[in-house]
């Protein structure tokens, strides 16, 4: 607005408009919102935004922003510079500025008592030259004259047809600023069906304001634009995701003959209708929402792609009204189709290329095991064991802020029902973005401080901002932390939590044993690819129902030996004790700490029961000779801490229970997230349970083993 003001007060050529005039012109719409004298008798075809702005400054009525928001614009000039700016405090504050120009055409003010007022406000402020004085005078006289600027204007007569003043508006808007064939697409749609238009601007509208009426598209995760619904409609209707063949379509194209019908037009303005009441249908919307919210997604702040919701909202359209889904079904398949596309950024780039790829897949689909076997093809095609392993870790290697990896991690902790590092409090609670607190409730907190990243070297932004180097923490103990190193909050930490909890919470926030001793560039190497792990747990919850870590019911003592030894139970006679020679050796406390090694290296843990014989008979810790039993336990904590090593305590959990009326040590082992070696001697041995025994691996072996394990 302010250059093109200048532009005029100059003299410099500000472009034509172009009109028409049609037979009718029912339906069209005005400049402004109030009621006009007279029925409009030419339509705009260029130039609306030039009219638009000019109406607005010089009638001094406010304009409706992308957002939907009204506004004045105001415009402020400097006689005595002959400059305009857009008005802001400094203009507002100088006075040597008029700071807006809309009171110059202002029908209640008198012109003459505008330019006193003027003077007088400046003569206070700083002394003026009669020479000053006379050019300022002129320039606003100058000002004053825009009213009467002469613009060139051209006129489409009534001869001209729809399509003809269709085509010349995109020829026109084919150079300069470009407009891209939504905006063409909803340019015939004012011509033909501008109620549909009206109908897609009010959704919108109405999706970014709370409604205390009734119900409304408003909600928490997208408020979309109307080209973006737009492209929701016309992939609905005719599985097509490149406009520009939407735009020949509608225009009534056959495009194998290349020919135009008004007929065929009609016909094709009658499919996208039908597919824009469903895209609108608020049930819907909500309904569809749902799915988004089930793929992890809390947020509108998760969310890096609206392109990838959007071809989301597609495919839920397509199952629900045309396929016949339940709606249970559907919104996990849409879940799963979501997390999967957003997780990899599907649309980031080249979108249209890939909808449409997506979509002529689609095109002969008409049974829900059809569109199923789509969907799953293309996600399974992407979610391969390379890609967990190798493209994941990799995209992680990053410090954007808006990875599409990142959310999906972020995403994966909600779907695992994740609590927040060092709270009780679940990561899908504090992501709801529905309260609006001062400061808020999660934060991404650096593990590695970055005050502390300076004094080991590690200055730069992307050393320091790594997304493995981010956990999700409630911001007290952001706070608390500041700048202290891992290795000296983390005990003070720790002890919040039991065991088992501490044991979740690794595995939840991907931290490596004894990770807050690390060199930096190993843990961030290795909770890369432990971020992937977590994110492929939470993708495979997709594919069958499962429960949360660590939500396995765990079987009584009682059962364990009634199913007798297997690959995740063994039995032990006593820890220490030699019931042949009757003295304590070396070899009993050896074969109990293969075995624990073997279920931590194993996929499913397993229980070691001690205290019971090979057949299942309760033989009692009483055979140890320990005086008591906390003297039996701090033995085997002392043998796992020198010969295991302490980091691993987190997944062992030695307890005592009781059974046929004998005492017996219960040692439960989960599985380890880093491989497990037993001390003996100056070697380490590497041990694996196999069926129902404890068996070790050597050289090659152990190298396979752990690249498929770990």
């Amino acid at each position: 607005m302010r250059n093109l003001f200048d532009s005029m007060y100059r003299g410099f050529p500000v472009g034509f408009f172009l009109f028409w005039e049609p037979s009718i012109v029912d339906g069209a719409r005005a400049i402004g919102t109030d009621g006009k004298q007279k029925t409009p008798r030419l339509l705009v075809v260029d130039g609306q935004q030039r009219l638009t702005s000019l109406y607005a400054v010089m009638t001094g009525t406010p304009v409706i922003r992308e957002g939907y928001d009204a506004e004045q614009i105001e415009i402020s000039f400097n006689p005595l510079q002959e400059k305009f700016e857009v008005a802001d405090a400094t203009t507002r504050n100088n006075p040597q500025f008029l700071s807006n120009i809309s009171i110059i055409w202002d029908s209640e003010r008198e012109f003459d008592d505008i330019k006193d007022e003027y003077f007088a406000s400046l003569s206070g402020k700083q002394e003026l030259s009669d020479d000053a004085r006379k050019r300022a005078r002129s320039a606003l006289n100058r000002l004053e004259k825009l009213s009467s600027y002469p613009f060139t204007a051209l006129e489409l007569t009534a001869s001209v047809n729809e399509e003809q003043v269709s085509e010349v508006f995109v020829r026109i808007n084919s150079e300069g600023k470009k407009l891209n064939q939504a905006d063409f697409i909803l340019t015939l749609m004012s011509v033909f069906w501008d109620e549909g238009r009206a109908e897609l601007e009010k959704f919108c509208r109405d999706a970014r304001l709370p409604s205390t009426s009734g119900a409304s598209p408003y909600n928490q995760l997208m408020q979309p634009d109307p080209d973006q619904l737009l492209r929701v409609c016309v992939g609905l209707a005719f599985r097509r995701a490149r406009l520009q063949y939407v735009y020949s379509i509608l225009r009534g194209k056959d495009l194998e003959t290349e020919e135009f019908s008004d007929e065929r037009r009609d016909q094709q303005f009658a499919q996208l209708k039908h597919a824009q009441s469903r895209v609108l249908n608020l049930q819907y919307w909500h309904d569809f929402l749902k799915s988004i919210r089930l793929a992890g997604y809390k947020s509108h702040k998760m969310i890096s792609s609206q392109t990838a919701v959007l071809f989301a909202y597609i495919l839920y359209l397509l199952g629900r009204t045309e396929l016949g889904f339940d709606e249970p079904e559907l919104r996990k398949l849409i879940a799963k189709w979501f997390f999967v596309t957003a997780m990899t950024g599907r649309f980031t780039s080249s979108p249209e290329s890939k909808m449409e790829a997506d979509l002529a897949k689609l095109r002969e689909v008409d049974t829900q095991e059809q569109f199923r076997d789509v969907l799953d093809q293309i996600c399974n095609a992407i979610t391969t064991n390379d890609y967990w392993q190798i493209t994941l870790p990799t995209e992680l290697a990053t410090s954007s802020a808006r990875s599409p990896s990142m959310f999906s991690y972020f995403a994966s902790l909600t779907l695992l029902e994740a609590n927040v590092l060092f709270s009780d409090q679940k990561v899908a609670e504090l992501l709801d973005s529905s309260t609006n607190e001062p400061r808020s409730p999660i934060e991404r907190h650096h593990l590695f401080p970055r005050a502390y990243l300076e004094t080991i070297g590690k200055t730069s932004t992307t050393q320091k901002n790594q997304i493995a180097n981010y956990a999700l923490v409630e911001w007290g103990d952001n706070s608390k932390i500041s700048d202290s190193t891992p290795s000296d909050y983390m005990p003070i930490f720790e002890n919040r939590l039991n065991k088992k909890d501490l044991e979740r919470m690794f595995y939840w926030h991907a931290l490596p044993d004894g990770w807050s001793n690390m060199d930096y560039d190993t843990f961030l190497r290795q909770r890369r690819e432990m971020i992937a792990k977590v994110v492929q747990d939470a993708y495979s919850r997709f594919e069958a129902d499962s429960s949360p870590e660590g939500g396995e019911e765990k079987k009584d003592i009682a059962a364990l030996i009634k199913e007798g030894e297997n690959g995740v139970t063994e039995f032990k006679s006593t820890l220490r004790r030699n019931l042949h020679t009757g003295e304590n050796d070396v070899k009993m406390e050896n074969s109990v700490l293969k075995t624990i090694v073997g279920f931590l290296n194993s996929k499913g843990g397993g229980n070691l029961l001690v205290g019971v014989t090979d057949d299942g008979d309760a033989l009692g810790v009483e055979a140890d000779s320990f005086s008591n039993e906390d003297k039996m336990y701090l033995h085997l904590n002392n043998l796992i801490k020198d010969r295991i090593g302490a980091k691993h305590m987190l997944y062992i959990q030695p307890h005592f229970d009781e059974h046929d009326e004998k005492r017996v040590l219960v040692v439960d082992c989960q599985p380890s997230r880093s491989p497990v070696y037993l001390k003996e001697g100056n070697e380490e041995r590497f041990y694996i349970r196999s069926i129902a025994a404890t068996v070790e691996l050597k050289g090659g072996q152990v190298q396979d083993y752990i690249s498929q394990r770990f």
